[in-house]
C-alpha cells in the first residue's frame, strides 16, 4: 500500500509571512528602488490566496514567492519590463524570485502593464473607460475580488483607488435583482428536502439541504454587500460574515441531521434568521420572516418567491425587470474554469439576449 507524505506545517506558523506581507518587502526592499523616479502604481492583486488572506503556512508549498503588480503608462512599459527583467536578485528572504507551478512555467513574478491593459485582461472590460450593466452580471466575483481585495503599495495619483472604489460593491438596481434571482433559487428548491425525505431518498435529501445550505450562505453575502469567493474559499470568507455566528450552526445542524424533522427544523431557524436581516436592509418593504407550508403539503418553508418579488418590484431599471431571474454569472455558474476566467464568463451574456461586441 502506498503512503502519501504530507508536509508539517504546525512549526512554520511563527516564522511564516504572508504573501502580502512578502510582496510589500520586496516592493519596498528591491523593486522601488529600481524604477525610482518613473511614475507607476504598485499593489499585489490577482489570483491567489494571499490576496484573499486566506493563506498559511500550506501555501508555501505551492507556487509561492514575492508577487507584485506595477501599473505603468505605456510609453514606460518596455523600459520599465527591462529594468525588471534584469536586475532582480535570484533569492529574496530565502525564497526563489524565479519559480513555477503546474503549467506556469519558472519566472519571475513581477507584472508590468498599463492598468487598463491589465484591468481588460483580467476583468474583460476597463471600469476605467465606464460599467455596463452586462459587465457586472458576467464578470465573477471571484475575479472583482482580485481586484478589489489584496493591497496597493504605492498609488500617487489615485487610478488604482478610484477603480477599486468604482468596482467596490454592484449599483443598487443590480443588487435588487441579484437578490431577487438568490431568493428564487431557494425558492425553486426548499420544498423539495422534504418531498424527497418522504418517499424515502434520504440522500437526495441531503443533497438538497447542502445545496439550499450553499445559497443561503451566498444569499448572506449579498445581503452584507460583500463579494462571494470562489468554493475553496467560500467558507472561510462566510466566517467573517457579521450573520456567521448566528447562522453557522443552524446550517452545520442541517447538514448534520440524521432524519427530516431535525433537517427541517435547523433550515426553517436558519430561513427566518436570514429573512430577518434581509428584512433589517430596508431596501423594500418589509416580508415575513416567518416559515409556513408549502401550499397543503407538510413541508415548512420560507416562500424565497415572496422576497424575490418584493426585490423584483423594487428594481427600476426595465431592461433588469424583463430579464429571468437566472442571476449574474455566478448564480447559475458552477464551473472553476468559467469563474476564473473573464472572457469565457463574458460568454454567457447571451444568455440576458444580448451580445458584446
Amino acid at each position: 500500500m502506498t503512503s502519501i507524505k504530507t508536509s508539517d506545517t504546525s512549526n512554520d506558523e511563527a516564522n511564516f509571512v504572508s504573501g502580502i506581507d512578502l510582496a510589500r518587502m520586496f516592493y519596498i526592499e528591491v523593486v522601488c528602488p529600481l524604477i525610482e523616479g518613473r511614475a507607476h502604481s504598485a499593489a499585489r492583486l490577482g489570483s491567489g490566496s494571499d490576496v484573499l488572506g486566506f493563506d498559511t503556512p500550506r501555501s508555501t508549498d505551492h507556487g509561492w514567492g514575492p508577487q507584485l503588480h506595477l501599473f505603468v503608462a505605456t510609453s514606460e512599459v518596455d523600459a520599465v519590463r527591462t529594468i525588471i527583467d534584469y536586475s532582480l536578485p535570484e533569492e529574496f528572504h530565502g525564497g526563489p524570485v524565479y519559480f513555477g507551478w503546474d503549467e506556469v512555467a519558472v519566472k519571475h513574478h513581477v507584472n508590468v502593464a498599463p492598468l487598463g491593459e491589465w484591468l481588460k485582461s483580467h476583468l474583460g472590460f476597463d471600469p476605467q473607460v465606464g460599467i455596463t450593466v452586462q459587465n457586472w452580471l458576467t464578470t465573477p466575483q471571484q475575479l472583482l475580488l482580485e481586484v478589489t481585495a489584496g493591497a496597493v503599495f504605492h498609488d500617487p495619483d489615485g487610478d488604482l483607488k478610484r477603480v477599486r472604489n468604482k468596482l467596490e460593491w454592484y449599483p443598487n438596481d443590480i443588487w435588487l435583482w441579484m437578490l431577487a434571482c438568490q431568493w428564487r433559487r431557494i425558492a425553486q428548491e426548499e420544498a423539495f428536502v422534504g418531498r424527497t425525505a418522504e418517499v424515502g431518498d434520504e440522500l437526495g435529501s441531503r443533497i438538497l439541504t447542502a445545496q439550499i445550505v450553499r445559497d443561503l450562505m451566498r444569499l448572506c453575502f449579498l445581503i452584507e454587500r460583500r463579494y462571494a469567493p470562489y468554493s475553496k474559499w467560500l467558507g472561510s470568507a462566510f466566517r467573517n460574515l457579521h450573520m456567521a455566528p448566528r447562522l453557522a450552526p443552524l446550517l452545520e445542524a442541517a447538514l448534520k441531521a440524521t432524519d427530516y424533522p431535525t433537517r427541517e427544523k435547523a433550515l426553517c431557524s436558519a430561513y427566518e434568521y436570514v429573512a430577518h436581516c434581509y428584512n433589517q436592509l430596508n431596501l423594500t418593504p418589509p416580508v415575513d420572516p416567518e416559515v409556513r407550508l408549502f401550499y397543503k403539503r407538510p413541508f415548512r418553508v420560507i416562500g424565497g418567491d415572496r422576497f424575490a418579488e418584493t426585490c423584483l418590484a423594487a428594481v427600476q431599471d426595465e431592461w433588469l425587470k424583463g430579464q429571468p431571474l437566472v442571476g449574474s454569472v455566478d448564480q447559475f455558474v458552477d464551473s472553476t474554469d468559467v469563474l476564473s476566467n473573464a472572457h469565457r464568463s463574458r460568454c454567457f451574456t447571451n444568455i440576458y439576449g444580448v451580445h458584446f461586441e
